[in-house]
This record gives C-alpha cells, sequence and structure tokens, in this order.
C-alpha cells in the first residue's frame, strides 16, 4: 500500500504542517530581497525537511528504505548539480527544474487513476468525482508545465533559436485545445475511462508546447515565472489527491507568487500578460540574439579601454547597467573589480537593474550577488532612472533593449510601452557589446549607439572590463 492519510487525526501533524507553512512564507519573504535571499533559501529548506519529516513519520510507508534510498539519490544529483552549475546557467536550471515538478504531478496522477484504493479516493468502488476532477487537473496542469518548461530550457540553452516561431492560426489551436481539456476533465467525472485521462495528458502536452514555442529570447522572464506558477498549482492539485496538507499549502504559496510575479514582470514591460503568452515581446519581426542588424548605417564612435578608464576615473558618479550580455561573458566579476577601482579613486558607483534584464526574474541581481557586490549599490528602474541627467558616465554592458529610447518615442516599434533606462541623459556613454551588427533580443535598432556623447566598446565583455581595469589600474 501507497502512504494513507493516518495524520487526518493527529493535531500535532496538523501543527507541523502549519509551520512548514510559516517557513515557506518567511522563505518567499526572504527571496523577495537580494540581502535576505539566502536567510530565506534557509527558511524554505527548514520548511521542507518538517514537511518531508512528518509525511513520513505519520504515514504507512511500504518500504522506508526504498523512499530514502530515493531520496539519497535525488538530493546527491541536485546537491553535484548545484555545486557545478555557473551561474549563467540559472535560467535554464531552473526551467528544468520546473519541467520535473509537472512530470512528477504527471506521475502522482496516473499513480492514483491506476491504484486509487491506495490513494483512498474510492467511492463504491469508482473513483470519486472530486478526486477525477483533481487528478484531471493535476494532470493537465503538471503536463503543460513539463512540455512547457521544456521549450524554455531548449532556448534558454541555446539548444533552439530563441526567437518567436509563429505557426499559423496558433490561438484558434490554443484555445481550442485548452477547451477540449476543460470539456474532458467535466466529461471525466461521469466517465473515468483509461481513453479519457490518456487524451488529456497528451492535449495538455502539446499545449505545453504550443504555448511556449511563439514566445521569444526577451521575454523568457516572464515566461520563467509562470512556469513556475503552472508548477505550483500542480503540486496544489496533486496535493488533494494525495490528501497531503503540506503539498496544498506549498503549492498555493508556489503558484500564487509565481502568478504575481508574472505580472509584475508584465507590468515591467508595460504590457498584458495575455499578450505575452500569444504572442511573445518581439512577435511582429524580432530576431534572436545576433541575428538583427541594424537598419541604417549612421555614424557612430568607438572608444577604447583607455578612454574608459580615463573618463570615469575623472566622474563623480558612474551608473552600470548590466544585461545579458554580461551574463554570457561571465563579467560580473571583473565588473566588481571596476567598481572597486573607481570607488577609491573617489566615484561613487551604482548599478541599474531593469526588472526584465537577464533571461530569469532578478537574474542580474543573482549575478551581482555572486560577484559580491553591496546590495546598497543597486538599484531598481523606478529608483534610479531620474538619476542620469546628474550623471557623468552611463557605462552599459550587454544591455540593449532595456537601454533603447525607441521605447518611449516609436510605436511602432515592438517595445514601444516597455519602461527603459533614460541613459541618453548622462553626459557620457560607454556601451559594450560584441558588435554593431547585433541589436538585441527585440530585434530593433538602438538610437543610443549613435549619439554624440556616446562611444562603443566592441568587444567581449569580460575581456573589455579587464582592460579598463589594468588602465585604472596603471
Amino acid at each position: 500500500m501507497l502512504p494513507q492519510a493516518a495524520h487526518a487525526v493527529n493535531p500535532w501533524v496538523a501543527l507541523a504542517y502549519l509551520a512548514a507553512g510559516v517557513c515557506f512564507i518567511f522563505a518567499l519573504r526572504g527571496l523577495s530581497s537580494p540581502a535576505t535571499s539566502r536567510k530565506g533559501n534557509r527558511y524554505g529548506m527548514a520548511g521542507m525537511l518538517i514537511a518531508v519529516v512528518t509525511t513520513l513519520v505519520t504515514h504507512d510507508i511500504a518500504s522506508l528504505l526504498e523512499i530514502v534510498i530515493a531520496i539519497a539519490i535525488g538530493g546527491g544529483i541536485g546537491f553535484v548539480i548545484a555545486r557545478k552549475i555557473a551561474m549563467t546557467d540559472m535560467p535554464q536550471l531552473v526551467a528544468a527544474f520546473h519541467s520535473l515538478v509537472g512530470m512528477a504531478a504527471v506521475l502522482v496522477g496516473w499513480a492514483a487513476y491506476l491504484n486509487p484504493a491506495a490513494f483512498d479516493i474510492l467511492i463504491d468502488g469508482v473513483i470519486s468525482p472530486v478526486s477525477r476532477v483533481e487528478m484531471g487537473l493535476g494532470i493537465a496542469i503538471g503536463a503543460i508545465t513539463f512540455s512547457g518548461s521544456v521549450i524554455a530550457f531548449l532556448k534558454l540553452a541555446g539548444k533552439m533559436s530563441g526567437a518567436p516561431i509563429m505557426l499559423p492560426g496558433r490561438h484558434v489551436i490554443n484555445l481550442g485545445t485548452l477547451a477540449a481539456i476543460l470539456a474532458l476533465t467535466v466529461y471525466f467525472t461521469a466517465d473515468q475511462s483509461i481513453w479519457i485521462i490518456a487524451v488529456i495528458t497528451v492535449l495538455a502536452f502539446v499545449i505545453g508546447f504550443l504555448l511556449i514555442i511563439p514566445i521569444g529570447g526577451a521575454d523568457m522572464p516572464v515566461v520563467v515565472s509562470m512556469l513556475n506558477s503552472y508548477s505550483g498549482w500542480a503540486a496544489a492539485a496533486m496535493g488533494f489527491t494525495l490528501h497531503n496538507t503540506a503539498m496544498i499549502i506549498t503549492g498555493a504559496l508556489v503558484g500564487a507568487s509565481g502568478a504575481i510575479l508574472s505580472y509584475i514582470m508584465c507590468r515591467a514591460m508595460n504590457r498584458s500578460f495575455v499578450s505575452v503568452i500569444a504572442g511573445g515581446f518581439g512577435a511582429d519581426g524580432g530576431g534572436d540574439a545576433g541575428d538583427g542588424a541594424a537598419k541604417v548605417d549612421r555614424p557612430w564612435k568607438r572608444g577604447s579601454a583607455e578612454d574608459a578608464a580615463f573618463l570615469m576615473k575623472e566622474a563623480g558618479q558612474v551608473i552600470i547597467i548590466p544585461g545579458y550580455g554580461m551574463a554570457v561573458a561571465q563579467a560580473q566579476h571583473v565588473l566588481r573589480e571596476m567598481g572597486d577601482l573607481l570607488k577609491e579613486a573617489g566615484v561613487t558607483v551604482k548599478y541599474a537593474i531593469h526588472p526584465v534584464a537577464g533571461r530569469m526574474p532578478g537574474h542580474m541581481n543573482v549575478l551581482l550577488a555572486e560577484a559580491n557586490v553591496p546590495y546598497d549599490e543597486v538599484f531598481e528602474l523606478e529608483d534610479i532612472n531620474g538619476e542620469f541627467s546628474q550623471t557623468d558616465v552611463a557605462f552599459v554592458i550587454g544591455a540593449n533593449d532595456v537601454v533603447n529610447p525607441a521605447a518611449r518615442t516609436d510605436k511602432s516599434s515592438p517595445i514601444y510601452g516597455m519602461p527603459v533606462f533614460d541613459v541618453e541623459k548622462a553626459k557620457t556613454i560607454f556601451f559594450i557589446k560584441r558588435s554593431m551588427g547585433g541589436v538585441g533580443y527585440s530585434g530593433v535598432d538602438n538610437d543610443v549607439f549613435y549619439m554624440d556623447q556616446t562611444m562603443m566598446l566592441l568587444s567581449d565583455a569580460k575581456k573589455m572590463v579587464e582592460q579598463i581595469n589594468k588602465a585604472l589600474a596603471e
């Protein structure tokens, strides 16, 4: 027999699950800020430990040894991956973890269907209608999470193009597939034939692919937070099937927080969540990173590491704007060294972080925290945007769309309406990018490249900052 809900009448078990839930709430609170993120992680680990131990102690386990071995294997794999993974690969790692949560929900749902007696969901020899709804929704959400996360992983890891892939009639196909899943779930309450749950599973896998394929690389932060929300709701649905309070609480917290985060990310791009899911950021002609090209051959000025070092050392304030190019080049450590050298010279250094910079929510914050950049030097867009007009140097490293004034001036631009940094108001702009050919994930040319106060530093971000550091030290 699989676990039974023997804890239902035990108040101590309810208290333990409540304590786990409180830990998870503190974890979410801690993770809301880079300064408290480590403490938040510890709360999350403590809450999960309480929940797992409580479940194992209070349930009749068929083979405790098998479960311990499974935990040891999974924990060992997770430990090795966490030790080896580079911070720049965190977005695809998060997507991969979401896919595992989704597949776990699918497998639990199928296990409950194939052996309902073990889950105590039988009424008069058939699965209860309520359990069938929970099962159908859990499997559907889990399958969508799995297949969507696989596509997100492939896009983030560069295994497939990050450009939106537009299928003809995709909106009709998506709506029709979702309607079919809901209709079959309702029908499943009256008929528990295996073909119904099998079709729900297949359709859910398909719609997961279809929902994520049209989304471009610049919308990946929203996709990651959205998939995080899906994984939470899948876990909550399976919690009802398993009669496990901890899973319900945890899943609901993850689902709700992911949904709120998705809303915040969409608001940061000044677009609706539905528009992101329906079309993606660069849906009307955007391209993958490096695939676009400058639309007009315009004059621009090339700078050098020595130019940047001299002007920044003479500046009163330097604002650094990091983007995904910094992550790809793994330049966060040398960038922090540059900031330290400038501060030693009496320069005020600040870091400006856009909410959608990178490939997952908080990507730039994570990288700067890894490089031990002081938290009090890191500012969000609304807190620092007013300072560019009084700033001597804006130092853009690997960012493009988040500093593109077309978001304010060009109504035909796919990024129109997205709040961006006012870097063009700074006295001098240094812009690090690999070449003048690439124009970012949105595929939009950037007027900042050609401004009189802009100097283009064409190079790998890490190599260029290393040269600047050398010039500063000399």
